[in-house]
């Protein structure tokens, strides 16, 4: 049984494992673990074994994942009864869900576009529907085939009810990813998360991943404030279709910095038992080839009364980020604060790297301009804002522009930087003493993929098309600037 912190935002007392990547057990019921094998003939309690693999077999014994899973009834029982495609018309299964997740057909919907882009915050484009989680998912760039396992995907969404009851029959939703894993980034209202592994609560300023495979359902924490004054959650998406993501190596930095193993969270387990939600009739969704399909199962998928193993979902208040800046000149690169990364292909290039820019004290000496400089880089740059503002990133006349809940996106070798307004502010900012930024909580979904744009981040209202002229007070600088 664990022994772990209580979240800062829950309903419930909830319990977590610390550290990341490590190998945990969990009970809900005392004595439902085997102890000296993982499949034993007898399992204790009459439960069912299950192993579920985020790896190949033969994957390097410090990159296997996999977990073993004692449950009332496998998963494999009431696949009998078949996957259907969302969206479609032979009425086996009805929930008012969209053909393909994030509403975005990548064979036909997608268009490359190297330009500069900035959007608003994101909408609940339904007013006046109840939207859940699924249906409030909009695709807004990705690379590569999810059914090659190649390639990102960068999302936003806003909901205004639970996938708990939100079928058309009144079930519950359970959705599990047959792509890759899943990095919520919650911006508005917090979250309520089931799994197979247990719970967990992500309010605006934490994480969570949800890996591959495992079930899993979207809930708003406290849905009486979005019933009360017609708000919604809203957030960001980060998907990788291929390996998982890992903690970034430290090289000269040393043994401890950025985010810490010991503050990343896993859920203890959590069964629904038989008076409760454990016989009821629900609908499993497979996100499968960026495709929906959903069954109906006559039994929760949250039965697991124990487990063990290292697969597993997690979360992560990006307030214990340990920062690391300069101390004497210039501006670092962004690299410096990163939280997660995902392998590519070049040793040295990630496929995905998620970076934050937490509050922190800039001390560097009185000729440096502090914040990032002009630049044009090999990887895609997708920005999004927690809360607060943002240093180089003001928007036109000082004001507006990149808001929380926004986001921006560089591509591939497109020139950005500060806009004119913050350019010319700091320039003349004297830095004759340490500033502690604590303005707000901005982010970063940086990859090497190069990315195609869909329909709606291209014609959606609150995209700003002027966006690029921001820079246009930018003017030649010599030699009439050092006159």
């Amino acid at each position: 049984m664990c022994v772990g912190s209580k979240s800062s935002c829950s309903k419930e007392e909830l319990t977590y494992h610390h550290g990341f990547g490590n190998h945990f057990e969990s009970e809900a019921y005392p004595g439902a673990l085997p102890q000296g094998r993982n499949n034993p003939r007898i399992v204790p309690l009459g439960l069912y074994t299950e192993q579920l693999s985020g790896t190949a077999f033969t994957a390097p014994r410090n990159e296997n994942r996999r977990t073993w899973l004692y449950r009332a009834q496998p998963s494999v029982s009431g696949t009998s009864n078949s996957f259907y495609a969302c969206g479609g018309s032979d009425g086996t299964v009805s929930s008012s869900l969209p053909e393909i997740f994030g509403g975005a057909d990548w064979s036909t919907d997608m268009k490359l576009d190297p330009n500069p882009m900035r959007w608003g915050a994101t909408p609940l484009l339904r007013s006046g529907e109840r939207v859940n989680f699924i249906q409030g998912v909009h695709t807004l760039l990705g690379s590569g085939d999810a059914t090659c396992k190649s390639g990102i995907g960068i999302y936003v969404y806003a909901f205004n009810t639970n996938m708990s009851g939100s079928a058309s029959g009144g079930e519950d939703l359970h959705m599990y990813n047959s792509d890759g894993d899943f990095l919520i980034v919650p911006q508005q209202e917090a979250l309520w998360i089931q799994t197979e592994i247990g719970r967990l609560t992500v309010a605006p300023g934490e994480i969570c991943v949800i890996p591959r495979g495992i079930v899993f359902t979207v809930n708003i924490l406290n849905p009486e404030n979005t019933a009360e004054d017609g708000s919604f959650a809203r957030g960001y998406m980060m998907e990788i279709f291929r390996g998982h993501f890992m903690l970034p190596e430290l090289g000269p930095i040393g043994s401890n910095g950025l985010a810490n193993s010991r503050d990343f969270l896993h859920p203890t387990a959590h069964y629904e038992s038989e008076d409760s939600q454990a016989n009821k009739s629900c609908i499993i969704v497979n996100k499968f080839g960026q495709h929906l399909f959903q069954r109906s199962n006559p039994h929760s998928p949250y039965n697991v009364v124990a487990w063990h193993g290292n697969y597993l979902p997690y979360k992560y208040d990006l307030g214990r980020f340990c920062a690391v800046n300069s101390v004497t000149y210039d501006h670092p690169d962004p690299s410096i604060y990163t939280v997660l990364t995902a392998k590519g292909d070049e040793n040295g290039t990630a496929l995905a790297d998620f970076v934050i820019f937490p509050p922190r004290v800039m001390a560097t000496d009185q000729n440096t301009f502090r914040p990032p400089w002009f630049h044009r880089n090999v990887m895609t740059e997708f920005m999004g804002l927690i809360y607060g503002k943002y240093d180089a990133k003001k928007g036109k006349n000082g004001s507006g522009g990149f808001v929380p809940g926004g986001a921006s996106l560089h591509s591939i070798m497109t020139p950005h930087g500060p806009d004119a307004a913050s350019y010319d502010a700091n320039v003349k900012n004297p830095c004759d003493e340490p500033t502690k930024f604590e303005g707000g909580l901005a982010f970063m979904f940086e990859s090497s993929a190069m990315c195609k744009l869909s329909q709606y981040a291209l014609n959606c209202e609150q995209r700003e098309r002027d966006y690029a002229s921001c820079w246009d007070g930018l003017d030649r600088a010599f030699p009439t600037r050092a006159e």
